[in-house]
This record gives structure tokens, C-alpha cells and sequence, in this order.
């Protein structure tokens, strides 16, 4: 079975860059980056995005939804050290379903690709009820962001 990669359109006004700083307990006893803490930064790179374009997880809480993980895939070009300073570029993917993507790309000191990402989280109601449908302060965001055109 052949499986193609959902194919979308990245947004690249929507996108924001954010540095971080790699902290020591996130290294191996070599004080290279743990394979893990890519995801971990990876929500750094989310949440700069949702400070940024009003749609952070506390918007989404406000609107009586919650927004789980359901995919998340990171594929390691580079190793991150203890100390580094790096930069992650947080892209929203432009879907018509009832999910949000987000593209990331890792980069080091001297603008080398360290990793690259795509994570999918879904809207859950306060009852815990998928959403099937866009919910409704999701759309008016689309709408407020020129994703969806009246």
C-alpha cells in the first residue's frame, strides 16, 4: 500500500520564527540534544505562532475547544548542542478540514537545516467530542487571516 502525504498549502505570511536557547537538561550525557526535546520545541514554535496571530491555546480554550496532537512526524538533519542558540520557523498549512497543521523548520547558528516537522491537532469540544465541522471561532480566524474568502 502506497501512502501519500496529505498536500496542502503552506501560508508563508503566516509564519513565525522564534529562537530558542538549548538548555543542559535537554542534552545526552555527550550534550547533544535528545531526540524528544525536537517536539518540545516544536510546541515553542506553536505557541509564538498563536501569541502572534490570536489564536493560542488560550483562544482556543476560550472558545470552549481543546486542540490534541493526533500526528506528529520530525525528521533530524543535525545535532543541537547544549548552549545553542537556534531558530524555529512555525508555518500554518492552509487545510479545509477540522484540524490545524503546522509545518517547522529547526535552523542553527549559521541557517543550516537541524530538523524539520509537521504536527495535526484536531478540535475537541468541552464534552471531549471531535469536531467534525470547522468550529466557528476557527473559521471567523480563517476568515480574519484571509484563508477563507467571503
Amino acid at each position: 500500500m502506497i501512502r501519500r502525504k496529505e498536500q496542502y498549502n503552506e501560508i508563508p505570511e503566516l509564519t513565525v520564527s522564534e529562537d530558542i536557547r538549548v538548555r543542559f537538561n535537554e542534552t545526552d550525557p555527550l550534550g547533544i540534544v535528545w531526540h524528544g526535546y525536537y517536539i518540545t520545541y516544536f510546541e515553542d514554535g506553536r505557541e509564538a505562532f498563536g501569541r502572534r496571530h490570536g489564536i493560542s491555546y488560550l483562544d482556543v480554550q476560550r472558545s470552549g475547544y481543546t486542540t490534541p496532537i493526533v500526528k506528529s512526524e520530525c525528521e533530524h538533519k543535525l545535532s543541537l548542542r547544549y548552549g545553542d542558540v537556534a531558530r524555529i520557523e512555525t508555518t500554518i498549512v492552509d487545510t479545509p478540514a477540522a484540524k490545524m497543521i503546522f509545518r517547522y523548520k529547526i535552523f542553527d547558528a549559521h541557517e543550516k537545516i537541524v530538523c524539520t516537522g509537521e504536527t495535526v491537532q484536531v478540535f475537541v469540544d468541552a464534552k471531549g467530542d471531535l469536531s467534525l465541522n470547522i468550529p466557528p471561532f476557527f473559521e471567523e480566524w480563517k476568515r480574519k487571516m484571509g484563508l477563507i474568502k467571503e
